[in-house]
């Protein structure tokens, strides 16, 4: 059971997740805990002259007025080896959005995967809808669709609806894609990936002016068309571009809103690919926006993050490794994928601690404006539900508050 809080004086009493621990329950063990939701005035887990502010912009600072970094966080919804069903797994998800949100976090993410053995979700836009049904300020997105699978006018569509139902809380985060067989399934040309992305991305943003447009390309043609509804967010939801490689990063800049890193590679890796991006949106004449996405677990201890998230982020990178990301390029066996190897600069995974020093040493780095925390991983299935509530829980009082 958790022990009494600090809390502000005057601060409104609002719903919270508690782990709660039971000498029974249905499954008949003793000691079992689980999580509950219950009302309670928010609380502090630092003295109240440090608390982070906000600005009229919305973006968070810290009384000296410097932004401070936003956490996310990053779901993969399939259908873990452990025996859990898809069904639950989606409850699971929404429940750790909604701790999520009271915890501070800002925002929670989707990705799409097809035709995966373990179910991994190929949908992210519905599972984005029943997440900001449950909530009520965090903001839901997509890292990454796969842009070139999609036709851009249906799609717009669907996320003119959804930011309708969310009332302006959705980000649609878009990619190229990398797998073969994703194209193979919808009749699309991999080597026009690229050239489909930039179209689509051209339209979406024609399909959310409000306007009627009309559109000649080499893949699509669009003939005095007006989307209807109009988005609530103006001028429409932002478009967030991941992005691995400087040409990436680089179109980025010059037809994206923001920039999304891989969570895989390294510090250095990542500020160079920041710098090429920002050095491209300054010459373009935007202010540029990078988002980093960062495989991390907090923990009570250093022991304890291995033991319980190293296994987890180990399987996610052997998949990897097999389809040739070139993030593990270097590694010429998968016997030399270890964690030992591949922790350092690139895993941020500890004790509270530890783990604070480390976000803020990619926050100054980086300069990022939003931090994705990727802590359920599709393909093993874990952490358990019970586990990422622990470390939502442990961000949200040890790590956010402090981020100045």
């Amino acid at each position: 059971m958790f022990a009494p809080v600090m809390v502000q004086p005057g601060s409104p009493a609002r719903t919270r997740f508690r782990r709660v621990f039971s000498t029974s329950g249905s499954s008949g063990m003793s000691g079992q805990s689980s999580w509950r939701c219950c009302a309670h005035s928010s609380r502090l887990a630092i003295p109240f002259y440090t608390v982070i502010l906000s600005t009229t912009s919305g973006k968070p600072t810290n009384r000296e007025g410097q932004k401070v970094m936003k956490f996310g966080i990053y779901s993969s919804i399939a259908n873990p080896p452990r025996g859990e069903d898809l069904p639950r797994c989606v409850d699971e998800v929404i429940e750790e959005a909604q701790l999520a949100e009271q915890a501070g976090f800002d925002s929670c993410f989707f990705g799409e995967h097809h035709q995966d053995k373990d179910g991994f979700l190929p949908s992210p836009l519905i599972v984005c809808t029943a997440v900001a049904a449950a909530t009520t300020t965090l903001r839901v997105g997509t890292s990454v669709i796969l842009l070139p699978l999609h036709h851009p006018v249906r799609l717009a569509e669907d996320v003119v609806t959804l930011d309708i139902i969310s009332k302006g809380r959705v980000t649609v985060g878009v990619g190229l894609g990398y797998q073969q067989a994703d194209f193979d399934a919808f009749g699309v040309n991999m080597s026009d990936r690229v050239e489909l992305f930039e179209e689509k991305v051209h339209i979406l943003r024609e399909c959310w002016s409000g306007k009627e447009f009309s559109f000649d390309g080499k893949h699509h043609q669009i003939e005095n068309l007006t989307v209807r509804p109009d988005t609530v967010q103006k001028p429409h939801p932002p478009i967030w571009i991941g992005a691995s490689a400087p040409v990436s990063a680089r179109r980025a800049a010059n037809i994206g809103d923001a920039l999304v890193t891989t969570p895989s590679t390294t510090l250095d890796n990542t500020v160079r690919l920041i710098d090429q991006y920002k050095s491209a949106a300054e010459a373009a004449g935007k202010t540029p926006t990078p988002v980093i996405m960062r495989d991390a677990w907090v923990a009570s201890s250093r022991k304890e993050a291995e033991e319980v998230y190293g296994p987890e982020v180990m399987a996610a990178y052997k998949y990897y490794w097999r389809n040739g990301l070139s993030e593990f390029k270097s590694i010429k066996d998968e016997s030399e994928l270890t964690l030992e190897r591949v922790a350092k600069d690139r895993l941020i995974m500890g004790d509270p601690e530890e783990c604070l020093t480390e976000f803020q040493r990619w926050s100054e780095g980086t300069g990022a404006e939003s931090c994705l925390l990727r802590l359920r991983h599709a393909h093993s299935g874990g952490p358990s539900h019970a586990q990422i509530m622990e470390t939502i829980d442990l961000i949200g009082d040890r790590i956010i508050p402090y981020m100045d």
